[in-house]
């Protein structure tokens, strides 16, 4: 039982927090009301605020009983930001990611983008992603990941009901981040902050996440001042797509190395370069 998996767990445990009788109850609605051609702009309704909300506080709520090491993954709401403390990451028995997407689009894209944004849990309002920014800023959330998950366009041409979630982000992620900075969304030190620093320390990763002498030379140079468009001609996604096409980005990531080996350099990965495996400080 949960119960019990929150009283055994001796690591951290992270969690995509979604009740699921919530959601089915509300599919079976829309499916009542639409039949097979569900519109792509249900989904933040189906998959709702209210399902996000149940499944991420019975986990809070689990993880206070039990002394848990808890870690929620894929903030998506306003309300579930009350679930968490400000501040450094630091001492916290309960920490939280967001995802780039969720920092990005909202309902209003869903009528031009469709099933390309398709998420669990699913992008919802303008009021929902400020908050979300907001929580970045002040502490509640600790980490800004991805949830990449490159699917094919053949995959999102299909019905809502059979189109899965998710979409590619790990190219555009970091240029999405330093494009917001470059509105005041954030600080440089903040994306830098929540998308290395803080993953590295959080899940205790050894010896990467700064750049610290005797650390894996994991890497990025990137021109702040080099204005871009997101384009097919430019993605190295092998599904072929980005949500972020036709976005003009002010940042443009000019190398990466990996483990010290250059693996991306003007516009080319290095298929030669592989990576190794992670290993912890527990």
């Amino acid at each position: 039982t949960l119960d019990h998996l929150f009283k055994e767990a001796h690591l951290i445990l992270a969690v995509h927090a979604e009740d699921e009788p919530t959601i089915r109850r509300n599919m079976a609605e829309a499916v009542a009301k639409y039949g097979e051609n569900i519109p792509i702009a249900q989904h933040p309704l189906i998959r709702s605020a209210e399902a996000c909300w149940r499944s991420s506080s019975n986990a809070v709520k689990l993880a206070q009983e039990h002394g848990t090491r808890l870690h929620v993954l894929h903030i998506s709401t306003a309300r579930e930001l009350e679930l968490f403390e400000p501040g450094p990451m630091e001492g916290k028995r309960i920490t939280a990611e967001a995802c780039v997407h969720h920092l990005w689009f909202t309902d209003a894209d869903y009528a031009t983008k469709g099933n390309l944004i398709k998420w669990n849990p699913a992008v919802k309002t303008r009021e929902d992603r400020e908050a979300i920014r907001q929580a970045v800023r002040d502490g509640r959330i600790d980490v800004v990941a991805t949830d990449h998950a490159p699917h094919t366009m053949e995959e999102k041409a299909m019905p809502y009901a059979q189109c899965p979630s998710g979409g590619p982000l790990v190219q555009h992620a970091l240029t999405a981040m330093l494009e917001l900075m470059h509105q005041e969304v954030f600080t440089l030190g903040e994306v830098v902050e929540k998308m290395s620093h803080a993953p590295a320390r959080l899940f205790q990763v050894k010896d990467r996440g700064f750049i610290r002498e005797g650390f894996f030379a994991d890497l990025v140079l990137v021109d702040l001042d080099a204005p871009w468009t997101v384009e097919k001609k430019n993605l190295l996604y092998k599904c072929g797509w980005s949500p972020f096409e036709g976005q003009r980005f002010r940042s443009r990531v000019l190398r990466t190395w990996v483990n010290g080996q250059l693996a991306y350099a003007d516009g080319k990965v290095d298929n030669t370069v592989r990576g190794m495996r992670a290993t912890f400080d527990r």
